[in-house]
C-alpha cells in the first residue's frame, strides 16, 4: 500500500493539531496556578507586615534593653583596664563621668602625666543617663584629696581612681547608675574590699 506525499503531510498536521489541543489545557491550568501563587505571596507579605507592626513596640524595648547591659559592661570592662593600667604602668589612673554631656573616660592621673596618650572617652547613647553615687565618707575624701584628677570638679566632672596597688581610692564612687527610661537601670557597683567593681541589681548604697 503506497501512502503519497500529500497524505502523510496531512496525516502530520492532524497530529501536530491534536498535540497542540492536549497541551492547550494544561498552560491553561498553569496560568491559573501562577496567578494563584503571586496572590498568596501577596497574602503572606501582608500578614508579615500586621505582625511587624504589633511586635515592634516589644523588639524596640529588647534592643533598648539590651544597649543599656552594653553600656554598663563596657563600663565595667573600663574599670578593669583602668586598674591593669594604674598597676603595670605605676601611675595612678582616673575614669571620669561628664553625666550632663553623658560621656566618661579614662586618663593618667594628670598629677603624674598631663598628656596621656593612651587616654580613651566614649559616649552614652541619648536615652541613657549616667549617676554617680558616693557615700558622705567618699565625698569628704575626695575633698580633701591632693591629687588634680581626684577632687570634685564644679563643673560636674566626677572621677573614679584606681592607685598603682590596685585599688579603688577612698574618694571614688561606690556606685555608678546607667539609667534608661522603660528599662531600669544597671549599676556598677564597689566591691566591699574596693580592689574592683561589679554589676549588681539596682538597690542603694550603703554607708560606710
Amino acid at each position: 500500500m503506497r501512502i503519497n506525499a500529500t497524505t502523510f503531510g496531512v496525516r502530520r498536521q492532524a497530529k501536530r493539531d491534536a498535540a497542540l489541543k492536549a497541551l492547550s489545557p494544561r498552560h491553561s491550568a498553569s496560568a491559573v496556578q501562577n496567578g494563584f501563587t503571586l496572590i498568596e505571596l501577596i497574602l503572606v507579605m501582608t500578614l508579615l507586615a500586621i505582625v511587624l507592626a504589633i511586635s515592634s513596640p516589644a523588639l524596640s524595648k529588647f534592643f533598648k534593653g539590651r544597649g543599656l547591659d552594653n553600656e554598663s559592661r563596657r563600663f565595667l570592662a573600663l574599670t578593669r583596664h583602668a586598674q591593669s593600667r594604674a598597676v603595670s604602668e605605676g601611675v595612678p589612673m582616673v575614669l571620669w563621668f561628664d553625666p550632663e554631656a553623658r560621656t566618661y573616660g579614662v586618663n593618667a592621673d594628670k598629677t603624674f602625666i598631663e598628656d596621656d596618650a593612651r587616654a580613651e572617652q566614649f559616649a552614652v547613647e541619648s536615652t541613657i543617663e549616667i549617676e554617680i553615687q558616693r557615700s558622705a565618707t567618699a565625698k569628704a575624701a575626695a575633698g580633701g584629696s591632693q591629687f588634680q584628677n581626684e577632687k570634685l570638679e564644679p563643673t560636674g566632672v566626677q572621677t573614679l581612681r584606681f592607685n598603682p596597688d590596685g585599688f579603688a581610692s577612698a574618694g571614688s564612687p561606690e556606685s555608678v547608675v546607667f539609667r534608661q527610661e522603660g528599662n531600669g537601670e544597671r549599676r556598677v557597683v564597689q566591691t566591699r574590699n574596693r580592689l574592683s567593681y561589679e554589676i549588681q541589681p539596682g538597690q542603694p548604697i550603703q554607708p560606710r
